[in-house]
């Protein structure tokens, strides 16, 4: 199998400022898998692929043309290539090959692009080669070339298992709403995570969405009601709202018109550490039948409201509860 591309500018720079450090959150090791068609960064998909622990699935998923001038990847397994890398290897090995690529160039030279591409070397004091994602990048005064360490390429019943993760998580809740300020989502999930491990959340066709936390002493939640909505909506009765949330949600879930389930607060933690890759909307939905709590991430192409079709991220949370509908 082989590799090799030529980054863009955008293309480096959204993995260095963005991606990387918010995937990096999400957990130290993550999956990178190349097709003919993209580039994406995964956690989770396969379970655990380092020592976080079971934890939210995320996704990344990059049109080649996004990140990539040049791209060419081929194996015996319909031109697909996967393994495991360590996040913060891969963002230092991508910031030293930008540091020397910002270097001033020479008079009437232009800065070569920065390559990658997958080899097997052997290293000093190793009996057998190893593979390495090799990173190469030429300045005016220095020129850089950068050796991480990745997994063994997965192998194509893997890849198999990776690609079918990835097609079952397509699947969208019937109904999204909108958050429209993710910082202050975090910073009541924080002041909430020192209450308990275990949180409620709760979706309504109303717009709305409630966040619980019980303890045998004290049931502490907050509300964002009239949401943005994605999907399926209804209208909420008119005694809806003359109750108390906790009653609304009750009453919304009994009427078949939200779901309810129970997540951890440390999975929920991790996937709000994802507005480092300052997405431009994000929407909350609960899979049918309760299945997970997904976190779809939005972008707009710049200086437009027009969805940015190459960019796709999202969090699937795994539920402790098999979830009410």
């Amino acid at each position: 199998m082989k590799f090799k591309a030529s980054f863009t500018d955008d293309g480096i720079s959204l993995l260095d400022k963005r991606f990387l450090p918010a995937m990096d959150k999400v957990g130290r090791v993550c999956h990178v898998y190349l097709t003919p068609t993209h580039a994406m960064l995964l956690h989770n998909l396969l379970g655990s692929t380092g020592p976080d622990g079971d934890g939210p699935q995320c996704v990344a998923q990059f049109a080649k043309d996004l990140l990539f001038r040049e791209y060419s990847v081929s194996s015996r397994d319909a031109n697909r290539v996967a393994f495991s890398v360590d996040v913060a290897l891969l963002q230092r090995a991508l910031r030293s090959a930008l540091a020397v690529h910002t270097q001033w160039p020479a008079a009437g030279d232009a800065p070569a692009a920065i390559q990658v591409k997958l080899v097997n070397k052997q290293t000093a004091g190793s009996r057998s080669a190893a593979p390495f994602l090799t990173f190469e990048t030429k300045g005016a005064r220095s020129a850089v070339v950068q050796d991480v360490p990745i997994s063994k390429p997965l192998s194509r019943s893997d890849v198999a298992r990776l690609q079918a993760a990835l097609d079952a998580a397509q699947e969208l809740p019937e109904t999204l709403v909108q958050v429209p300020d993710l910082p202050q989502l975090q910073n009541l999930v924080d002041r909430l995570k020192n209450i308990g491990d275990l949180l409620t959340v709760t979706v309504t066709q109303y717009g709305d969405l409630h966040l619980q936390v019980s303890t045998s002493l004290v049931t502490v939640g907050s509300e964002f009601k009239r949401l943005r909505i994605l999907g399926v909506r209804a209208n909420a009765p008119a005694v809806y709202q003359n109750v108390s949330a906790t009653t609304r949600m009750e009453m919304a879930v009994e009427r078949g018109e939200a779901l309810s389930v129970q997540v951890s607060m440390k999975h929920l933690v991790k996937s709000l550490q994802c507005h480092l890759a300052k997405p431009d909307c994000t929407f909350y939905g609960i899979a049918p039948n309760g299945a997970c709590l997904t976190v779809i991430f939005q972008y707009f192409i710049p200086g437009t409201r027009l969805t940015d079709k190459s960019i796709s991220f999202y969090c699937r949370l795994p539920v402790l509860d098999p979830g009410t509908s």
